[in-house]
């Protein structure tokens, strides 16, 4: 929605998107959590004082975590419609935030009231040459021994939640048949395009790079960083359209049968700037709350069974991005949730890469988890002599060698937790176990997979 709208409807051109948490009735609730029933933003929210809601946006329905009882459980989501809430997006003007926040939150059925920051892709500050080729990283994960195990990601589940795929360029570089899941893929309001067949961009090279162990995966395409703000420069999309994908990928999950459910999802992005975001401390902050609804749903759809990788990001110490405002811990919201595998960067020497974010996370303090490989000649989506760089690279190569194991063992044999455990377990450390450079050290395919086979499914 433009930012004129609010300004024709209420005199102000500056603007503040936010994210509105509602608890409607549970016949209503029931309705917005079925794809198959259309419901519009005013049917759940009314008229809400202060806010111009964006009735392109359909409601999202956001389950409750539910705290564990005892120290030893992990927490839990009930997508129940008695304790689901709901959630619209608008726009309420900047010039006195705290005052539009209070109004709202005194609304009748409003349960919180949330930011709805700006998201980027993850590239990289650096201008140096690439350090290897694709090849180069196919032998470092072992590829030979993947497929030889038939582990290449056969029928399973990936997606690329991105700038949109581009698979002819996919096809040109790598040779052979790329799969693009079509039915399964979504584009948020306002995004026109056809799965697979976006322009060459970020999302191209991080599908080639998912593909590199995982050669026969499905793609998933999720193209949310089309979706721009108005008057923005770059790629960029808002993290409400993130949260109607994951509700969209929740689904996808929860379709399949049990006995094979599989999905890894990639995510090559983040929330650079405090500025786009509420205070650390006010209910309705991203980087630092576990209870923002985008952190709920990400928790709830890898307690379902989704593997959900984020890159670590590239504001390290070395050579921070330019766009890196969060001075000190840079791993924030979604890329530091303790359900996900974050992910930093190192060569094909092994060496971590300057611009790999270091933690501690913000949500979660031991991130990043591990690093894979990045800063290598591949895809060519950004130039014939152009590496695949940045943690955008590194996370979908780890997203690849999970989808690889995903052949085999199924969530339900293998839950995510168990195999995010696995992969920190068998990773190659550094002299001291884990720290913030390296996390718990660099994949290793080769220690993982014998891992597996000593201990079966019961890993």
């Amino acid at each position: 929605m433009a930012d004129a709208n609010f300004a024709e409807e209420n005199g102000r051109m500056s603007v503040m998107r936010v994210l509105i948490q509602l608890r409607p009735s549970v016949d209503l609730i029931t309705a917005v959590a079925d794809p198959a029933v259309p419901v519009a933003s005013a049917d759940v929210a009314g008229h809400l004082p202060g806010i111009v809601l964006d009735h392109s946006f359909a409601p999202v329905a956001v389950p409750k975590s539910v705290p564990p009882v005892r120290v030893t459980e992990e927490l839990t989501y009930s997508p129940e419609p008695a304790d689901a809430t709901v959630v619209v997006r608008g726009e309420i003007g900047d010039d006195d935030i705290a005052g539009y926040v209070s109004q709202l939150s005194a609304a009748r059925g409003v349960t919180g009231v949330f930011a709805d920051p700006h998201i980027q892709t993850i590239l990289t500050c650096g201008g140096t040459p690439a350090v290897g080729n694709w090849h180069d990283v196919e032998t470092l994960l072992r590829h030979g021994e993947l497929a030889a195990a038939g582990l290449d990601g056969t029928s399973v589940a990936l997606a690329i939640v991105d700038t949109g795929i581009n698979v002819a360029r996919v096809e040109q570089v790598r040779g052979g048949e790329v799969t693009i899941d079509k039915a399964r893929s979504w584009n948020p309001p306002g995004v026109t395009g056809t799965a697979g067949e976006f322009p060459v961009d970020h999302g191209t090279m991080c599908a080639f790079d998912a593909l590199i162990a995982a050669p026969k995966a499905a793609l998933i395409d999720i193209p949310v960083l089309r979706s721009t703000r108005q008057g923005g420069t770059t790629m960029d999309g808002l993290l409400s359209d993130a949260l109607a994908a994951y509700a969209h990928l929740r689904t996808v999950l929860t379709d399949q049968p049990a006995v094979s459910r599989a999905l890894v999802i990639s995510n090559s992005w983040g929330s650079f700037s405090p500025k786009w975001d509420f205070p650390v401390g006010q209910p309705g902050n991203y980087s630092d709350n576990p209870s923002h609804p985008f952190n709920v749903i990400v928790g709830s759809v890898e307690s379902a069974g989704a593997d959900i990788l984020f890159a670590a990001g590239n504001c390290g110490r070395d050579c921070p991005d330019e766009r890196c405002a969060y001075k000190e811990r840079p791993i924030g919201g979604a890329n530091s949730h303790p359900g996900v595998l974050a992910v930093g960067g190192v060569d094909t020497a092994g060496i971590r890469v300057g611009y790999s974010s270091q933690g501690p996370g913000r949500l979660t303090a031991r991130k990043p988890d591990i690093c894979a490989y990045t800063h290598f000649l591949g895809s060519t989506a950004f130039g014939a002599t152009e590496p695949d760089t940045g943690t955008s690279a590194a996370c979908p190569v780890a997203a690849g060698l999970v989808a690889a194991i995903r052949t085999e063992w199924s969530a339900t044999e293998l839950p995510p937790a168990r195999l995010r455990a696995l992969l920190q377990r068998t990773a190659t450390a550094q002299a001291g176990g884990y720290n913030y450079d390296y996390g718990y050290g660099v994949v290793d395919t080769a220690a993982l997979l014998a891992e597996l086979k000593r201990t079966g499914t019961r890993a």
